[in-house]
């Protein structure tokens, strides 16, 4: 199953002839390899909300509305809670990783994050959305946890791929879409 992203589309062609390569990367990528449409476009949604790239979000809403609509109200609600408690724990577990202080790892984070626990769609879904969040953030901590939790869900180590490239690709057009 595909699912038609015309909005997606529409904004693509906007990328200048210097970003060629990105334009038919999106392209391509949209269609999946080893995911499901709806987590392909839940990934690439949830990574343009962890970049704010308002416009790139707003046609992967619409895409995904028209494309998804029993499901689009959860996808679109995990996506920006993905993106907003990714904004956080990127932040935290990378200075606590960075800093190597055991003292550090001993305290208690005291972050609210049931929302990981409690997804509106699934956990794989969300741990897909969490992943590219941090792979765009570049936190280590926080890519292996969400690496190795979708890896013990049974999701293959290609799927995990899939969705970090779909990060780097959507970081990629919002960058263009500047």
């Amino acid at each position: 199953m595909t699912i038609a992203t015309p909005a997606l589309d529409l904004l693509r062609d906007t990328l200048p002839d210097e970003l060629k390569d990105i334009r038919l990367n999106l392209s391509s990528l949209i269609g999946g390899e080893h995911l499901q449409p709806q987590q392909t476009l839940g990934i690439a949604l949830a990574a343009a909300e962890f970049l704010k790239c308002r416009v790139l979000a707003a046609s992967l809403q619409s895409d995904i509305r028209a494309g998804l609509a029993s499901m689009a109200p959860a996808m679109i609600s995990d996506a920006i809670a993905a993106a907003g408690l990714m904004a956080m724990n990127t932040v935290y577990y990378r200075f606590r990783h960075m800093i190597g202080k055991e003292s550090y790892e001993s305290r208690p984070a005291r972050l609210r994050m049931s929302r990981l626990a409690q997804p509106a769609t699934s956990k794989i879904d969300f741990e897909f959305m969490s992943l590219g969040c941090a792979a765009l953030a570049g936190c280590e901590a926080c890519i292996k946890n969400h690496e190795a939790s979708l890896v013990h869900l049974g999701e293959s180590e290609d799927a995990c791929h899939d969705a970090v490239r779909i990060a780097a690709v959507i970081s990629a057009t919002a960058c263009g879409l500047q």
